[in-house]
């Protein structure tokens, strides 16, 4: 269960292939790499237990660093390349990253960070290099392909998206097993959705993400091939499909949008025919969305929720979703407990904090309290990533929304989810966010901010109508009182929506009940 294994039966096989410079990374290629570029960790001074953080596009050395610290016994943190410097400077010293990696792509961005990082010693850059960073490629070319004499299993550190306040690094012990030893991820995920050596996956989404770099892991656990987009984009999307017969693929729902707003006849030009499962999660799915694009492709999408957390899972086939719309499935092992406010479990179909029974141990590194808020008072065994959702009596689990996002007006809960699942079904709208705006008499009142498909039907008179398209559906009291529009809402690629940025506006620096 690691590319090593691969690499020594079939050392000529693709173990990735960058979709659009068409380069490939064999399993021979990416195991000897990966052993000389522990060795430059090592040269460096980094140690079991030590950390190294980078900040890449989705690049041809993006798995290598990773499968090197893993081999080297180190904790990696991926890093969004959507923030900032400073953002960036935030996570690197709160992993505790020794080690600094990005590459000439964001050059300007790796100039100011030279001087926000004081506890990095080692600066590496890749496809080229600037003032304060040394070529990672050159330094990785001088290295023997001899296996360190320490190599143990190393782990992810990832941090979360920020939607809700600064990310959040999720750590968990270092497995301290030899390299191949099975995961819980590639112990559970191949087997699910039938990964193995003729696997032929396409990740159309960032590797900093969990769900995209995980996967892909998996796939070269197993020995199969990845296919790497740079970005996301509905017609290279479906035209890789065909290119490479893909078998199995990710998404997650903001593309299925995307997907659903293009002509048919672009929707109808590629055959699809060897894609067998496709798996999206990372944000609610609408109804109708879901529905349709079951119809397109068929009962081949499954669905999960989980967290970076590793606390619990639920899945979902299509069949099951059909008799169940709008559930995200039932446990794939850890029994899930609903509970009110002050830990109270509920009976079936009553909404409130969603819990995991599953002993799994996670901290928040260095913010103790969100780490014990994750816990149940009375029950230490079990934990919540902070969502809110309701079971059914055949045990399958529906979300209801963050618990942060949650508008409270006139003493009223209301869930933004509801009504942006129904409001991304209007043709005219790309994206939504449903917010609360401050009110004097109510405390918060319902807005919606809508990201139209051509900024010229931002009118008032468009606003009115998709006011009255929600209450033709949805009670008026959730229903939007505005409508604001954007030409572009700050969604990250890994389909989750930076609701705090949307809301900083029209709150600034006032206090609120739901943050």
């Amino acid at each position: 269960m690691h590319p090593s294994i691969h690499a020594a039966k079939n050392p000529d096989k693709p173990a990735f292939i960058m979709a659009t410079t068409g380069d490939v990374v064999t399993y021979g290629e990416l195991n000897n790499i990966s052993i000389q570029m522990s060795r430059v960790f090592r040269e460096q001074g980094l140690q079991v237990g030590d950390a190294i953080a980078f900040y890449l596009e989705n690049h041809k050395y993006f798995h290598i660093i990773a499968c090197a610290a893993h081999r080297a016994g180190l904790y990696f943190t991926p890093i969004s390349n959507k923030l900032t410097a400073e953002e960036v400077a935030y996570i690197v010293a709160d992993c505790g990253a020794k080690l600094f990696i990005t590459s000439t792509e964001y050059k300007e961005l790796a100039a100011e960070m030279t001087s926000l990082m004081p506890g990095v010693a080692d600066k590496f850059m890749l496809s080229g290099t600037i003032d304060g960073y040394e070529s990672l490629e050159d330094a990785t070319a001088k290295q023997s392909i001899e296996p360190l004499e320490d190599e143990t299993s190393g782990s992810e550190m990832l941090y979360s998206s920020g939607t809700t306040g600064r990310p959040k690094g999720v750590r968990r012990p270092l497995p301290g097993t030899p390299l191949g030893s099975p995961s819980p991820l590639t112990e559970t995920i191949p087997p699910r959705y039938g990964f193995d050596e003729s696997s032929i996956y396409l990740c159309p989404a960032p590797l900093y993400h969990a769900a995209p770099l995980g996967y892909s892991r998996c796939i070269l656990a197993v020995g199969g091939t990845v296919i790497i987009m740079d970005k996301f984009g509905t017609d290279e999307a479906l035209r890789l499909i065909e290119k490479y017969k893909v078998t199995c693929s990710q998404w997650v729902p903001t593309m299925f949008v995307r997907f659903l707003k293009d002509p048919v006849e672009l929707r109808t030009k590629y055959d699809l025919s060897s894609h067998k499962v496709a798996i999206h999660a990372a944000a609610p799915c609408p109804v109708k969305i879901k529905e349709q694009m079951i119809e397109w492709w068929g009962p081949i999408i499954h669905e999960y929720y989980a967290g970076s957390e590793g606390n619990g899972t639920t899945i979902i086939n299509s069949a099951d979703w059909l008799e169940h719309k709008g559930s995200v499935g039932q446990t794939a092992g850890a029994p899930i407990h609903i509970c009110d406010d002050d830990g109270k479990e509920l009976p079936a179909n009553e909404p409130g904090t969603i819990y995991f029974e599953s002993g799994v141990v996670f901290t928040y590194h260095n913010d103790e309290g969100k780490t014990a808020g994750s816990y149940h008072p009375q029950h230490p065994d079990w934990s919540t990533l902070g969502d809110v959702g309701r079971v059914d009596e055949d045990g399958y689990l529906y979300l209801t929304d963050r618990k942060a996002f949650m508008i409270i007006s006139g003493g009223v809960n209301i869930y933004p989810q509801e009504v942006e699942n129904h409001l991304i079904t209007h043709p005219k709208v790309a994206d939504v966010a449903v917010i609360g705006v401050p009110n004097e008499d109510f405390g918060e009142e319902v807005k919606a901010v809508i990201q139209p498909m051509d900024m010229a039907d931002a009118t008032e008179e468009f606003a009115a109508e998709l006011i009255q398209f929600c209450k033709d559906h949805i009670s008026h009291v959730k229903c939007p009182r505005s409508v604001d529009f954007d030409a572009e809402l700050p969604r990250h690629p890994n389909g989750k929506m930076y609701k705090r940025l949307v809301r900083d506006r029209y709150w600034g620096k006032m206090d609120s009940k739901i943050v």
